[in-house]
Order: C-alpha cells, then structure tokens, then sequence
C-alpha cells in the first residue's frame, strides 16, 4: 500500500466501520477521516476504532474536532474543558496565570487525543469575538485581537509539548460576521486595513507556529468575491505575507457557506487551485464520493508532518502524572462552573 496521501478527509456513520468505509478508506484519493459526535461512545472505543482505520492505512491522518465548551465531540473518558472563553475571562488581571492555564489546556487536550489515537484536533480557534457572531462566541479567547494571539500561543505551545500539531481557524476571522457559513454564505464588508489590524492579528502572529490553517467560508467583499476558502488571493496572503508553511485544511465542502461554488466536484477543484492541501467533506456520502472521483490522481503535501510521531500514551496512565492530575481538576472545576452560570441566565 502507497505512503502517499490524498487530498480529501472523509467521516464516518457511526462508532464502527462499516464494509463500504473499508472500501472507501482504501482508495488513494482520501488522506484523513475527521471524527463527530456520533462516532464517538467513549475514549476507549475512539482508540479501537482509530486502530481500526490505521490496519487498513496505517498512515491516515485522525482528526476531530475537540476544542472546548460547546465543540468538544468527544466527552466520555477525558477532561471535560471549558470554553477558551472562560480560559480568557481572567486575562486582564491575572495574565501570567491564565497563560500558563492555556497551555497547560493545550498540553492536556494533546495528551488526551494522542491516548485516544487522534493525530490532531481542529484547535486553537484564533477568531476574534466581536459580539456578533453566534457561531463563534466563547469558542474565541477574547475580543482582544493581541489577548487572543497570547493565549492561543500559549495553547499552541502546550498542544507542542505533547507532541500534537496546531491547526488554526478560521482564517482570516469569522467572528466580525453575525451569519453562520453552516447554514449560509457570511459577506463580512470591512476594509482591508481594518481586518489586518483586528481579525488577522491572531493569524499574522501564530503563522510561523501553526501547523495547520483552516480558511473561513466567509466573502471578504473588499478584498475578494470568493470566499477565503476559494480565494488564490487569500491563500496566496497567508502563505506569502504571513510566512506560513504548514496544511491549508478547507472548511467542510458541504456547509451552505460552500456552496455558492458550484456542484461538489466543483467546490474540490475551486479550493485546491486557490491553495487548499486537504479537504473535508462531511454529512454527505454522496458529495463526498462526487469530490473523491474528482480527486483522482490527486497528491495531497505537507501531510506527513501532521502524524502524531511518538509513543502514544495509554488513557490510563495519564492519571499517574502530577501535572494531568492537577490541569484536570482545574479544567472541569472551570467547565463545570460555567455551565452552571450559563444556565442560571437562561
């Protein structure tokens, strides 16, 4: 079987593969499998079904969206985390302090999905939370482009440590829009200057040190008609004026924000010729095969690098170590804090 990866990451049914998965992980157009909550009963049935997929391509990148709060797919076995909201309540007066939280946070999220048998998560969010955006809220750190930037480095630094990559998003910011680019295409107006001292802040600083960039399906109307995602001129910033090297990973091809791109088929062909390295195309089987006969043939770069190299931890030892330990009762004293106070105001 070839080492070498496709350009498409595909998701599954259900919590075991089933003989059409089998068949379709083969292909040598799919690169990765990104993993929802209906994959997922507990962390030790995500390990087994991870190795499962490993003995059909050992070398497929597993990912999952695990970020905290509201988005966190998997829930059963490890730490529940608060938002990166409530990480970045107390920065102002206590920054040192919410620092090192971030990247102990990023450390823990990285133990916990190497144990789990993941290569990476979708993580750190780097919008900036404007107060518009819904779909973005308290996934964001702070309204504080620079606040945004330390604290994400800092989680970024943490996710380093445990030998995981960083993937940011949405790049260049989804939180200055009140539409949500599942459901519809956002069209964020503002000046080109005003999203490079705001919005962009967070990406221009942490480019160098992330490994993975998500584009937004959001239009920029001042700068281009076509959203991030599709956008040479976007993708050309992000790689030329911020220096960035790592994965571009499209946003899900099958989102509404996609789809004034045209037919699946069509939306694959936009974002790899905007720059793209991997797409995701998720909740649509039928989509999904459209995008992967269009990727025949195709070579996905700068994958390898992704793979989570060391020795994965095991679950259960995780709790021997001092500093598990204590991020642990820290991170669920803070989620489930929150999610008290947030339903004593509804």
């Amino acid at each position: 079987m070839t080492k070498m990866l496709g350009p498409v990451m595909l998701d599954l049914e259900g919590t075991r593969l089933t003989p059409e998965e089998r068949a379709l992980l083969a292909l040598p157009e799919v690169g990765g499998v990104i993993l929802f909550a209906r994959n997922v009963e507990s962390a030790t049935q995500v390990r087994e079904l991870c190795d499962a997929i490993r003995r059909i391509r050992p070398g497929l990148l597993l990912a999952i969206d695990q970020e905290g709060g509201r988005v966190q797919r998997l829930r059963s076995g490890v730490t529940r985390l608060p938002s990166m909201g409530r990480l970045g309540r107390d920065f102002q007066e206590l920054p040192e302090v919410t620092l090192r939280l971030c990247r102990d946070a990023g450390w823990l999220l990285g133990m916990e999905m190497a144990a789990c048998g993941l290569d990476l998560s979708f993580a750190p969010v780097l919008d900036v939370d404007d107060g518009v955006s819904t779909v973005i809220g308290d996934r964001s750190f702070a309204a504080d482009p620079r606040a945004v930037s330390a604290m994400a480095g800092a989680f970024v630094d943490g996710l380093h440590e445990a030998g995981m990559v960083a993937v940011g998003k949405h790049f260049p910011g989804h939180g200055g829009v009140v539409a949500d680019s599942h459901h519809e295409l956002p069209v964020d107006p503002r000046p080109l200057d005003t999203l490079r001292g705001h919005d962009l802040v967070p990406f221009t600083d942490l480019a160098s040190r992330l490994d993975g960039v998500m584009p937004a399906h959001v239009v920029y109307s001042s700068f281009d008609p076509r959203p991030a995602g599709f956008s040479p001129a976007w993708l050309g910033m992000l790689r030329e004026s911020l220096g960035f090297k790592g994965v571009i990973f499209s946003d899900d091809l099958s989102m509404a924000g996609a789809a004034a791109t045209g037919t699946p088929a069509e939306r694959a062909t936009a974002a790899l010729s905007a720059g793209c390295d991997m797409l995701l195309v998720c909740n649509d089987r039928a989509a999904a095969l459209e995008v992967l006969k269009a990727c025949q043939g195709r070579v996905a770069q700068r994958l390898s690098k992704l793979r989570y190299a060391r020795a994965r931890p095991e679950m259960a030892s995780l709790g021997a170590l001092s500093r598990w330990r204590r991020v642990h009762a820290r991170l669920e004293a803070l989620a489930s804090s929150h999610r008290e106070n947030r339903n004593n105001h509804e």
